[in-house]
C-alpha cells in the first residue's frame, strides 16, 4: 500500500509533469531527473509545491538531489522537515 505522502507527491508529478498520464508515473525510487521528468524549472515547481502544501521551508543548501530526485527522497525530506518543525514548535 502506498503511504499517503508518497501518493500525494506522485499525484503532483503526474498532474504537473506528465499531464495526467498516470501510466507513466515514476516508481518511488526512480530518479526524476534521469527519467527526464524534472529539469531545473521543474525543481522550482516541485519546491514551491512542497513548501506550500506541507508548510515547510526548503533552504537553498537543501535543494540537492539527495532531497528531491525521487518520490522516496522527497517524502523523506518532507518527513525530516516536519520533524524538525515540530521539535522547534
Amino acid at each position: 500500500m502506498t503511504p499517503p505522502l508518497k501518493a500525494e507527491i506522485r499525484d503532483f508529478i503526474v498532474d504537473n509533469f506528465l499531464f495526467g498520464e498516470s501510466a507513466d508515473a515514476p516508481t518511488d525510487d526512480q530518479s526524476l531527473v534521469e527519467a527526464g521528468l524534472v529539469d531545473s524549472l521543474g525543481v522550482a515547481e516541485l519546491v514551491a509545491f512542497i513548501e506550500e502544501r506541507f508548510d515547510i521551508t526548503a533552504e537553498d543548501e537543501e535543494l540537492v538531489p539527495d532531497n528531491l530526485d525521487s518520490i522516496d527522497r522527497i517524502a523523506a525530506f518532507i518527513a525530516r522537515k516536519r520533524g524538525a518543525a515540530s521539535v522547534a514548535a
